[in-house]
């Protein structure tokens, strides 16, 4: 695996420090962000002249719970069949033995997270909030509904990435994906402790466990708070998410129809609507498939 450009020894080449087997993508030093499982760095496309975000994720610090790995690579390999507007892309993987990393390419974001870019900017309409929820929602629908089914697990405004120039929304980050048959319960209690839904820390779920995150989302894009923020610590989140305590935000969301689609959401598994039900839903009316980018 070539670690170095060919080329770095020429001043006016491009200062990569690390190129993939085939020469196309090269890496900048220049980090991006950075997981529990892997950092992401700003990349090159070489053949195709654009941006990329370079994902590396160290499997030596798996070597206490070395059966994560498999499960890793099956997962990026099922994501690299994805093809959705609002997924974000994957176009490569591949092993570094001698560093012992997996390396796998995606397409880049302009404008970063949803968090960071709603932060950023503080006074959007609720038609704008409800264009970036719809989206998210198709794309949720989009991964309910494959075969096999895909749970995303950790879906929160950090994890959804947007190109803010066109108002493109795409969800990222799968890191904590599972993929089960749609007769099948997922295990394993992951996540987001603010934006995991109750179910999910008994250990028996299904899809409706992201349908319970994206009301969270919806709510921290109205809000610009994230959930349970009046929570000092993660026993205390837990506490109030399975006694069915909403977050303190619900209350300063002042438009009803919203509270309402949000409280939706947040119901009892088996009481919240699909990502196909609630695009369907009368608070998207008034938004046409051109509203979206």
């Amino acid at each position: 695996m070539p670690r170095m450009s060919p080329d770095l020894l020429d001043k006016d080449a491009e200062p990569f420090v690390e190129v993939d087997p085939t020469g196309r993508y090269g890496r900048y030093n220049d980090l991006l962000g950075k997981g529990a499982m892997k950092k992401v760095y700003r990349g090159f496309d070489q053949e195709e002249g654009i941006e990329i975000a370079w994902n590396q994720v160290d499997l030596g610090q798996f070597s206490d719970n070395e059966w994560i790995i498999p499960r890793l690579f099956s997962e990026v390999r099922l994501l690299s069949d994805l093809n959705h507007n609002n997924i974000i892309s994957l176009y490569n993987y591949w092993t570094d033995k001698e560093y012992n990393t997996l390396n796998f390419i995606t397409e880049i974001c302009t404008s970063g997270s949803l968090r960071d870019y709603r932060k950023k900017h503080r006074h959007v309409s609720v038609k704008a909030l409800k264009k970036w929820s719809r989206q998210i929602l198709k794309g949720l629908d989009y991964l309910h509904t494959h075969e096999p089914c895909i749970i995303h697990r950790d879906l929160n405004c950090a994890n959804v990435f947007i190109n803010g120039n066109i108002g493109e929304v795409k969800i990222g980050d799968f890191g904590l994906a599972a993929i089960v048959g749609r007769s099948h319960a997922a295990h394993s209690a992951v996540g987001t402790p603010e934006y995991m839904a109750p179910e999910l820390y008994e250990e028996d779920y299904t899809e409706m466990v992201d349908i319970y995150s994206y009301g969270m989302c919806v709510l921290e894009m109205v809000t610009m708070e994230i959930p349970y923020m009046e929570c000092d610590n993660v026993a205390k989140i837990y506490k109030k998410v399975c006694s069915g305590v909403r977050p303190q935000a619900l209350e300063k969301v002042k438009d009803l129809q919203v509270k309402a689609f949000i409280e939706k959401c947040l119901a009892k598994p088996r009481a919240r609507p699909s990502a196909t039900d609630l695009l369907k839903d009368p608070f998207f009316n008034g938004l046409n498939d051109d509203d979206d980018a």
